[in-house]
């Protein structure tokens, strides 16, 4: 038998500081606590058979289990079953809408990579024999085959959600992609030159706080040709004091954390 403590409806904020009370600084303890959950959550559904509650007609002895309600906000798909029969299947008679029933649940759309093809039609003047054709479109990376869409996945599956450029790989070409490592890890570095800017932007907007919060973390890092790792160090550094009650507003956005090799 376990407790479970729900905060997600709670703002970012005051998650962040229940967390924080619960849990100090140690976040570890905190993503070893979810997964725990997970799993006896997992065990509990799998141990209990999946049987009908039974219909009673006074509901007031009857226990009614909060239903969470998915997000408005996402795309709605209307499904309408309709009976297989336009006449009543009993006696043949003519039928009468008396209302409806209805229920979501959460889909989920696959995602699809597809192969964008710019064709430009050339023409000429049939006066001056001059030669008319639209401008070719700005490209993520020049002569590259991503798209900013592609791009921007791929930074986001790396960074976001530590999908390494090995596992994207494997997942692309499961659906037909073929791409090397190597390629997705110097896209990385044109991603890293197209960002600079805002990230010296945001670095120069953030030193002008009274404020700046830093986290040192040190991790093993592989060493090219080598086989081995060595010690490296994470440095994450975030402008926003609104716990302490701070009249500053966060800096709008986050500046990308970067890994470098830790000093003596």
């Amino acid at each position: 038998t376990f407790a479970r403590i729900d905060v997600s409806d709670l703002p970012e904020v005051e998650r962040d500081r229940f967390n924080r009370k619960a849990f100090g600084r140690s976040s570890e303890k905190l993503g070893q606590m979810r997964l725990e959950l997970e799993d006896l959550e997992s065990d509990f559904a799998a141990s209990v058979p999946d049987t009908e509650l039974p219909i009673v007609a006074d509901t007031d002895k009857v226990r009614v289990l909060p239903v969470r309600k998915l997000n408005p906000n996402l795309p709605r798909k209307r499904v309408v079953r309709e009976p297989s029969c336009a006449c009543c299947p009993g006696c043949g008679g003519d039928l009468r809408a008396m209302g409806e029933d209805s229920e979501e649940m959460l889909d989920l759309v696959a995602q699809a990579w597809q192969v964008m093809e710019t064709v430009r039609p050339k023409y000429s003047c049939r006066t001056c024999d001059k030669i008319i054709q639209a401008p070719a479109p700005a490209k993520a990376i020049a002569r590259g085959k991503l798209s900013y869409a592609a791009l921007a996945h791929i930074m986001m599956a790396k960074w976001g959600y530590h999908l390494p450029f090995y596992r994207q790989a494997q997942m692309m070409a499961a659906k037909g992609v073929d791409i090397e490592r190597s390629t997705l890890a110097r896209s990385a570095g044109y991603a890293a030159a197209l960002l600079d800017p805002i990230y010296n932007r945001i670095r120069e907007i953030g030193r002008t706080r009274s404020k700046i919060h830093t986290d040192d973390t040190r991790l093993p890092i592989l060493a090219p040709s080598t086989g081995k790792t060595h010690k490296g160090a994470l440095w994450v550094y975030v402008a926003d004091d609104r716990n302490s009650s701070s009249k500053e507003q966060p800096i709008a956005g986050i500046a990308p954390p970067w890994a470098a090799p830790a000093r003596a």
